[in-house]
């Protein structure tokens, strides 16, 4: 299947946005080694397509919660179906069509990305200024855009170049091995710690799940991909690291009105501990789930009064009791012991 459609969606929006910055009257020459008309260009190249997908994850974050909810039926069909994994497959498919909720929300804003990723990945790639004409102005580029493109640079080193570059490859885009690694590292080392703080932060405020294959896929994505970005990000062009970063960005900033606008159950209540009031709950079920302690006069939903119901008084058996060596008691003044013989 052919990708070109991606690659010309992407050329799109970044000749869109330089010609933007050019018409604004950001030059295309360098200030502090850096042309900002094209590293703006990737920066608006996120803000426009997390713009366009932020109904979906807004969508997420709504399957997130619905699967978190669920997770105490979903226990229970394992201990009812532990040791039958077909019956238990067919249970949780129905349970989550029963529910509306989606296993594979969670990810789609990722997958969605992928393509988008990969797009950039190509254009950016195929930035050498040794490319034949006839290739230059593929994907909707002219000359003049492809020239000013291959020739952009962040703080010296072209946006083209990669960490793992070859003498060969930094010889065709004039640059300095050292500048070009240097920046690479450190882009690549906010890459991971980015990636490794959206994972965390979602992780904090919505708990680890309890299913055991979805705590693992947590764990891969909070430990795993971000380590695997340390070898791999070795091989992406400093435009695409710059993508990732602002990409991330962009995702924390996100993630944190969403939680903090819409907060999920176990953040509704006082200190982030107690969990949401049903919408149907009625006052015998608040009173279950929310006592009112003796001595105070109510909470969140208690009463008014403690007057209201009376207290019960705490008997001391041991009080009650006989001392050792004291007279018995009769209970009734001048009763008769049951066990007296008839005079």
């Amino acid at each position: 299947m052919s990708l070109d459609w991606i690659y010309y969606a992407i050329s799109w929006i970044l000749l869109r946005w330089h010609a933007l910055w050019d018409a604004i009257g950001i030059p295309d020459g360098r200030v502090l080694g850096t042309n900002w008309a094209w590293v703006l260009s990737i920066f608006f190249l996120v803000v426009t397509l997390r713009v366009i997908l932020f109904p979906v994850f807004v969508k997420q974050i709504k399957s997130q919660r619905a699967m978190q909810a669920l997770q105490p039926k979903v226990k229970a069909l394992q201990e009812k179906h532990k040791g039958d994994r077909e019956t238990l497959q067919k249970e949780m498919m129905e349970l989550y069509r029963t529910e509306k909720a989606n296993p594979l929300m969670g990810c789609l804003p990722m997958v969605l990305q992928i393509p988008v990723f990969l797009g950039l990945f190509h254009v950016l790639k195929h930035l050498d200024p040794h490319l034949p004409e006839q290739y230059k102005t593929i994907y909707g580029w002219s000359l003049d855009q492809f020239s000013s493109a291959s020739a952009a640079r962040l703080f010296n080193a072209p946006i083209s170049a990669k960490f793992g570059s070859t003498p060969a490859e930094l010889a065709a885009l004039g640059a300095n091995g050292t500048t070009v690694k240097i920046l690479a590292a450190i882009l690549i080392l906010l890459m991971m710690t980015t990636t490794f703080l959206t994972s965390r932060q979602m992780i904090l405020k919505t708990g680890w799940a309890e299913d055991p294959q979805q705590k693992m896929i947590q764990r891969l994505m909070l430990y795993g991909i971000p380590f695997s970005l340390l070898i791999s990000g070795s091989l992406f062009p400093i435009g695409v690291v710059i993508y990732w970063v602002t990409n991330n960005l962009f995702t924390l900033a996100q993630q944190q009105w969403v939680l903090r606008k819409f907060p999920p159950p176990q953040m509704a209540g006082k200190g982030g501990a107690t969990s949401a009031r049903p919408a149907n709950a009625t006052a015998s079920d608040l009173k279950s789930t929310n006592p009112v302690q003796p001595g105070r006069s109510g909470g969140l939903f208690g009463r008014k009064k403690d007057a209201e119901e009376p207290v019960i008084p705490v008997v001391d058996t041991k009080a009650l009791a006989p001392k050792p060596g004291a007279k018995p008691v009769n209970p009734k003044k001048g009763a008769r012991p049951a066990n007296k013989p008839k005079g």
